[in-house]
Formats: C-alpha cells, sequence, structure tokens
C-alpha cells in the first residue's frame, strides 16, 4: 500500500509492499504505515532518503527494527520499497487516492504541488481534478525538457526503424517521425496529455482557461504505485 502524509512544512508518500493483498488490506498493516508515515513527517526533514528513514528511531527502536517485528507479527515478508518526502513551505498540495484502504492509504497516491492566490473551493476541486488526472494518465514528466534524453532518444530510434520498415520514402521520414515524437509527447508528458476531465484539452490548456478567472500555478507533481 501506498501512504501519504502532510503538514505545514512537508509532503511524504510512503510505499510498503506486502506478500499479499490481504495483509496489505488489514488494520495491522495499516496500522503500522500510518504509524511510521507519520514518524517520517515529523522529522521534518525534506532531505530524508529511504536508508536515513531506516536508521530513525521511536521509542528507542529504529524503523528497521520496527519492520523487522512486524514482518513477524504479520508472518510475510515486508518491504518499504519508497519514501519521497517534499518541501511544503514554498507550495500548497493536495492529492488524491485511488483504490482505497483509507482516506490517505492506497495502491495509487498522486499529489500536485502549486501556488495560488487564493485557496478557494475551485482552486481545491481543480487541484485534485488534476491529481485524478495524473493517477488515471501517468505522465513520465511534467513537460518536454524535463523528459529523460535516453527516452527520447530511444523513442526516435523506435519511430525511426517503424517508418524504415513501412517502406515510406526518405523525403517525408522527418515530417512522419515529427508527426509520431508528437503524439508520444502528448501521451508521457502532463502538461501536453488530454485532461481526463475534458479531453478536448491539454492539461496545459485547462490550467489556462482556469486561469481566467482564478490562479493557480503547478510547480509539481507526484505519482506512486504498486
Amino acid at each position: 500500500a501506498v501512504g501519504f502524509y502532510a503538514n505545514e512544512n512537508i509532503s511524504v508518500i510512503l510505499k510498503i509492499n506486502s506478500e499479499t493483498d490481504f495483509s496489505a488490506k488489514s488494520d495491522t498493516f495499516l496500522d503500522f504505515l500510518d504509524s511510521i508515515g507519520n514518524i517520517a513527517l515529523n522529522t521534518n526533514n525534506t532531505n530524508l532518503n529511504l536508508n536515513d528513514f531506516l536508521k530513525v528511531e521511536d521509542d528507542g527502536k529504529s524503523i528497521s527494527n520496527l519492520l523487522t517485528e512486524m514482518i513477524a507479527k504479520i508472518g510475510e515478508n515486508l518491504i518499504i520499497n519508497d519514501l519521497k518526502v517534499y518541501d511544503n513551505k514554498e507550495a500548497k498540495v493536495n492529492f488524491y487516492i485511488h483504490n482505497p484502504y483509507r482516506k490517505n492509504i492506497g495502491k495509487i497516491v498522486s499529489a500536485v504541488f502549486y501556488s495560488s492566490v487564493e485557496e478557494n473551493e475551485n482552486v481545491k476541486v481543480f487541484s485534485k481534478n488534476l491529481c485524478m488526472h495524473i493517477a488515471a494518465s501517468k505522465p513520465e514528466a511534467m513537460d518536454i525538457d524535463m523528459l529523460p534524453v535516453d527516452l527520447i532518444d530511444s523513442e526516435k530510434k523506435i519511430q525511426e526503424e517503424m517508418i524504415k520498415d513501412s517502406g515510406k520514402p526518405s523525403n517525408v521520414t522527418e515530417k512522419i517521425l515529427e508527426g509520431k515524437m508528437k503524439k508520444f509527447y502528448s501521451e508521457v508528458t502532463l502538461l501536453n496529455q488530454n485532461f481526463v476531465i475534458d479531453t478536448d484539452k491539454t492539461v496545459k490548456e485547462a490550467i489556462s482557461d482556469f486561469n481566467k478567472s482564478n490562479s493557480l500555478i503547478l510547480k509539481n507533481y507526484v505519482l506512486v504505485s504498486l
């Protein structure tokens, strides 16, 4: 399961894998996830990483020790698989839980970090919709310039081979490749994806339209799933 925890200083997303769904849905497991998620939150450490977190102590026991005790209690192996920490001081945050076990725990957690002139109901609803879009569309990056270069190069090679195999003349190859890459970017980058709430608009266009009467600047997003 994946849990989301936030205060005015930091946001924490914590993923723990169990061997069975039955264990992951049990109160024993979920109470444990909540417990150590809040321990991570209370460090207020924006630089906290997974290795350091395992050494953090609570009541004289390290997180690693608490995990070992929980493994013995549940009777199957558990792995703390991911820990992400974000600074909330420079941004507001909203989140969405897909397939929830609790209001802050589920199979998928998505969150957006943004600034706004005022935090009214419109902003809360729209930012939640952005979170839902991210959970559904699973973008690889916010925009094209944030995509890993090796991912772009790999996709270009795949498309070039497919165009070559299709027997298209060389004078149109570049144009076809340009179109294929544009489609690829529209599928994997958040701002260029079609907005799931209104598929006639991209996410970038939806934010622009929203800002005609509101205020929201998207700074970052995160998606963690099982």
